[in-house]
């Protein structure tokens, strides 16, 4: 029995490594697309690329993903942007970002997922949420001035995160999440690269205006139905009210 438990867990966590992956490659892809396949003047590729190489993606796959997003070559970017609204259990707002090759198969299972909570409409929520451009980013220095370091990158906020609360900011180093305008993340990533931080993420996205009060007991309910959507294969970032 626990030699086909050791399997069975071997088979999820090789499943959750593609899962990953394909995420991963989704993103150099995007990111390609949106900004052009040179990755010193594009931050949000650069980013992407340094996260696919700490995960062990080949060069090959990266290069044709870049290529792929950029429009290089005979293969050509094919991905939608869908944008779903609606709330988690006890009412906490969400947004996902999905990039699919198929509507008419991610949107049905979209609203599979939303069973345990509630599906809205186009718009229905984003008024809950600000949209902003997000850059976190990791300084060897644990004692690094983040305050400093978002007034002269030009970012117009910054959250020091947990240990632990971003798995691609190491252990011991000093994680911080810088917000931006939406048209000034490569300008603060590139200023933070410049001066010693390390930048692991560079993108729009959306972070909530307010947070509902939930009970430990709600709030593991809450995170269970995100980390389902999380799952999903062509879910890219998934945006909630949750603390």
């Amino acid at each position: 029995m626990g030699r086909q438990w050791l399997h069975a867990k071997r088979e999820v966590a090789n499943l959750k490594k593609g899962q990953a992956v394909g995420k991963l490659v989704k993103e150099i892809m995007v990111a390609a697309k949106t900004g052009g396949p040179d990755l010193e003047g594009n931050a949000r590729l650069h980013a992407a690329v340094e996260k696919a190489r700490k995960a062990s993606v080949t060069r090959d796959v990266i290069e044709r993903a870049i290529k792929k997003g950029a429009g290089i070559g005979d293969e050509k970017l094919t991905l939608e942007h869908v944008v779903f609204e609606g709330y988690a259990p006890h009412k906490v707002p969400v947004i996902v970002e999905a990039l699919t090759d198929n509507v008419n198969r991610t949107a049905p299972e979209m609203r599979v997922l939303f069973k345990k909570g509630q599906l809205g409409t186009a718009g229905s929520n984003k008024f809950l949420f600000d949209h902003v451009g997000i850059v976190e980013a990791h300084h060897a220095d644990p004692s690094a001035d983040a305050e400093a370091a978002a007034i002269e990158a030009g970012a117009n906020d910054f959250v020091e995160l947990a240990e632990g609360e971003n798995d691609d900011i190491p252990a011991g180093t000093k994680g911080v999440k810088f917000l931006t305008d939406r048209t000034a993340p490569a300008a603060v990533s590139k200023w933070l690269s410049a001066n010693g931080w390390t930048v692991v993420t560079c993108e729009l996205g959306h972070t909530a205006k307010q947070f509902p009060d939930l009970t430990d007991e709600q709030r593991a309910e809450a995170g269970e139905f995100l980390q389902a959507l999380e799952d999903h294969d062509d879910v890219h970032r998934v945006w909630a009210a949750l603390r």
